[in-house]
């Protein structure tokens, strides 16, 4: 078994609101301090915030880009993957990942929650979509609805708290299963 850091996807509106920014950006420092190395689309908004965040702390972040040119990555992207997928790396990013922190964000963002969510990966929703199967009443268990990056952060890398109060299990403790899920 090797000792990898834990990769962690982070995804959330192209367009982001200052607000969204200023979240992206702790977000990715956070990571970088806790270990993790980042994925994310790559380009601009709460990608480009949270591969700033990362860089200032030293950290790494890989970019997914949907083109076939490299150079379409934001400037603080350390590794530019050009898939010429185009939206379909969205599920390259949700499937490479072992946790994920949405911030803000539209339709795209919804459909990595989705997919992060189907493949039992816990994800972190911060100002973002507030889901749950039709028919059940509350969040999925893998879903964690936060109120700061920190809470994020430590959602899916477990230790600390989050603004509840209520204890996270480790990154690798059991969770029940969703009935929904797949």
């Amino acid at each position: 078994m090797t000792n990898r850091p834990p990769l962690i996807a982070v995804c959330g509106a192209s367009s982001a609101t200052a607000q969204e920014m200023r979240d992206a950006e702790e977000v990715g420092r956070l990571l970088a301090e806790r270990g993790a190395v980042v994925v994310c689309g790559g380009l601009g908004g709460v990608m480009e915030g949270v591969a700033r965040g990362v860089r200032a702390a030293g950290g790494t972040s890989i970019g997914l880009l949907p083109g076939d040119d490299a150079e379409q990555a934001n400037s603080d992207i350390a590794i530019a993957v050009p898939t010429g997928m185009g939206e379909m790396r969205n599920l390259l990013i949700a499937r490479s990942c072992s946790g994920m922190i949405a911030v803000g964000g539209g339709y795209g963002t919804l459909g990595e929650i989705a997919h992060a969510l189907r493949l039992g990966r816990r994800v972190a929703a911060l100002r973002t979509w507030a889901i749950r199967a039709p028919g059940e009443s509350a969040a999925p268990p893998d879903l964690c609805l936060v109120e700061t990056a920190r809470d994020a952060v430590n959602a899916v890398l477990g230790g600390g708290s989050v603004s509840s109060g209520a204890p996270v299990p480790p990154r690798d403790a059991p969770r029940p299963p969703s009935s929904r899920r797949r």
